[in-house]
């Protein structure tokens, strides 16, 4: 049984492709449309997905969208009436877009889905799932447990905002919600708009913000903003917030309680911002402690699993790891909505159609996220022919060992191999590597290839087997979703005049033997690599290891700031010559810097808009 999985029309659009409830193929659409975040209809990752298959529309048994429709237009026109007059203006621009597009949605669906297959039986084969549904699913189904708690956190779904289920064999079932207006993600998102980043991407960077910050204002928060109960459990203040009826997240009554307006994107961040930063970040951190510890008391299960947007705050994964409450966790690296289309054709598989789960012990379903688009070395050879590119072709050990000689340079490298990643993080598919050992590394790559803020953390990849050695962690990270503290080995000792620094100044003082991916507070946000779901990155950290002693690279999303994911060849060519990016390796073909046509250079610092 083949079923699609759909995500589309809020932000960050993605297809998956099940065969017999074993992972095809996934993609989000920006990576083919070159649009950040897209939210349009997925045409190209749908695409994608039949073609990795080999089979049209016609071969798909299910199409499954990952949220209903109605639900959501239910909640907005409860949301209006229960504010009203307030909040006219957000609501009459809304409606339009509810009345043309969304209301009707499975209309607009099938119309979508005929220009793949215009005789599809769409009545009898279009399905909807539950957004929080969509989210559990992804978290469970793919997990490697028999069973476990599914916990949901993010901004809204249809009405729930937070959900817990518990999930045995091919059952999932709810046992509890949070329903909108009270929000985690949105009072994350609120924090977000206020200290000038862009909501629904910015919050990545409020979070490598908050080390620089002292959390002042928790007691602020907590006192003003929300009432949280022991179980984790809370409400919000609604008149500290304008995200029901207005057109902004946040209002007058919440900049006079935190003492200023909401900072415009490009004025200075100030030591005032960093604390806010650390206060939400440390309020958001109690309120999934206290969710996961009363979820571990009432069911008395071991396992928890993780989706949602707010599964993506790695530094609190880290602390619900450490804090023991449940033995293990598992975090669905796509845990945002890209991952609602994984979870929606799940859905569709075992619960609606009541087909059975089969776990691989110790192992989960999700091939190291390495689940999007490759390219035969003949394919590459040609693109970049196409592109201009001047390159060698070199056997795989040859480009290893060259790749790894020019990291232990200090040289940054792309690197471009096998499967594009699903979900936010590079996994050593579509990189940018670079020594973690060098104190300039992390600001050359921000400010010279990335061209975004210098605060913003690197994460190390280092090999699985050498993890406990360098980090204090002895759970397996594969998706780079848990932040844990260098060993204390590893670290330098800071002098007295280091350690009265204060914000940004804290970021040149190299704090460990791999400055590179230690943050200013010593932790960083671990990728563990494994031979058996990526074994050229890791013969090539391998590789480096031997050279260096270091089992450890820094690892970054091949992009500049704004820019999705690199997915073809030519992306991959075209930011590496738009860049300081001095060496790429793609599939077997090693690229210099020194050897390219000049005219080729790009002007990439501002080829995409801001995110």
């Amino acid at each position: 049984m083949r079923i699609l999985g759909v995500s589309a029309f809020y932000h960050d659009s993605a297809a998956v492709l099940i065969g017999d409830g074993r992972i095809i193929a996934a993609a989000q659409e920006e990576r083919f449309t070159r649009k950040k975040h897209d939210s349009r209809f997925p045409v190209c990752a749908i695409g994608y997905c039949l073609e990795e298959a080999g089979i049209g529309l016609d071969g798909v048994d299910f199409v499954v969208f990952y949220d209903k429709p109605f639900l959501k237009f239910e909640r907005l026109l409860e949301t209006y009436l229960a504010f009203a007059p307030r909040g006219f203006t957000s609501f009459r621009m809304a409606m339009p877009l509810w009345l043309r597009e969304k209301l009707f949605q499975k209309d607009l669906l099938s119309r979508e889905l005929k220009r793949f297959d215009p005789d599809y039986d769409w009545a009898g084969r279009l399905l909807f799932a539950e957004h929080h549904q969509s989210h559990a699913a992804s978290a469970f189904f793919p997990s490697p447990f028999e069973e476990a708690v599914a916990l949901t956190m993010d901004g809204v779904g249809e009405w729930a905002t937070t959900s817990a289920a518990i999930g045995r064999g091919n059952a999932l079932e709810v046992i509890k919600e949070i329903h909108f207006p009270h929000s985690l993600g949105l009072l994350y998102s609120a924090f977000t708009y206020y200290t000038g980043f862009r909501v629904n991407s910015g919050e990545y960077k409020l979070m490598g913000l908050a080390p620089y910050g002292e959390p002042k204002y928790t007691g602020l928060i907590l006192e003003h903003l929300m009432d949280l109960k022991e179980d984790g459990s809370f409400r919000l203040d609604l008149d500290y917030f304008d995200y029901c009826t207005g057109l902004r997240m946040t209002n007058e009554r919440f900049h006079t309680l935190f003492g200023s307006a909401p900072r415009q994107p490009g004025e200075p961040l100030t030591q005032h911002h960093m604390d806010l930063a650390a206060s939400i970040q440390k309020v958001t951190e109690e309120v999934v402690l206290r969710l996961t510890r009363g979820l571990a008391r009432e069911t008395g299960m071991d396992n928890l699993c993780l989706a949602g947007g707010v599964a993506l705050n790695c530094v609190a994964n880290g602390k619900v790891l450490r804090d023991g409450a449940f033995k293990n966790i598992w975090i669905q690296p796509a845990a945002g909505d890209a991952g609602g289309a994984l979870g929606a054709a799940l859905t569709a598989h075992h619960l609606f159609q009541g087909q059975p789960r089969k776990v691989e012990k110790g192992r989960d379903a999700m091939s190291g996220a390495y689940l999007g688009p490759a390219f035969s070395q003949t394919h590459i050879e040609a693109r970049l022919r196409e592109a201009g590119a001047r390159f060698k072709t070199l056997g795989e050990a040859e480009v290893i060992t060259a790749v790894a000689q020019a990291l232990a340079d200090g040289k940054a490298v792309g690197w471009f191999q096998g499967r594009m990643e699903f979900g936010p993080r590079a996994l050593g598919g579509r990189s940018i590597l670079g020594d973690p050992r060098s104190p300039d590394m992390q600001k050359m790559l921000n400010l010279k290839v990335k061209y975004r803020e210098s605060f913003r953390p690197f994460a190390p990849s280092v090999l699985g087997e050498a993890v406990g050695d360098w980090f204090d962690l002895d759970h397996d990270s594969p998706y780079m979703l848990l932040v844990a503290d260098v060993q204390a080995k590893r670290r330098r000792e800071m002098t007295a005049a280091e350690q009265a620094l204060f914000g940004i100044e804290k970021l040149n003082v190299p704090r460990s033997e791999i400055p590179a991916v230690t943050h200013v507070d010593y932790s960083a946000r671990v990728q563990t690599v494994h031979a058996d779901t990526n074994p050229r990155y890791h013969a090539l950290i391998s590789r480096f290891h031997e050279l260096t002693g270091c089992p450890v690279v820094v690892n970054t999303s091949f992009n500049v700031r704004g820019e999705p994911i690199v997915c073809t060849p030519q992306d991959a060519f075209h930011c590496f010559m738009g860049t300081e990016i001095e060496v790429l390796a793609v599939g077997d073909c090693l690229l210099r810097k020194e050897d390219q046509d000049p005219s080729l250079k790009r002007d990439y610092k501002d080829a995409f808009e801001l995110d």
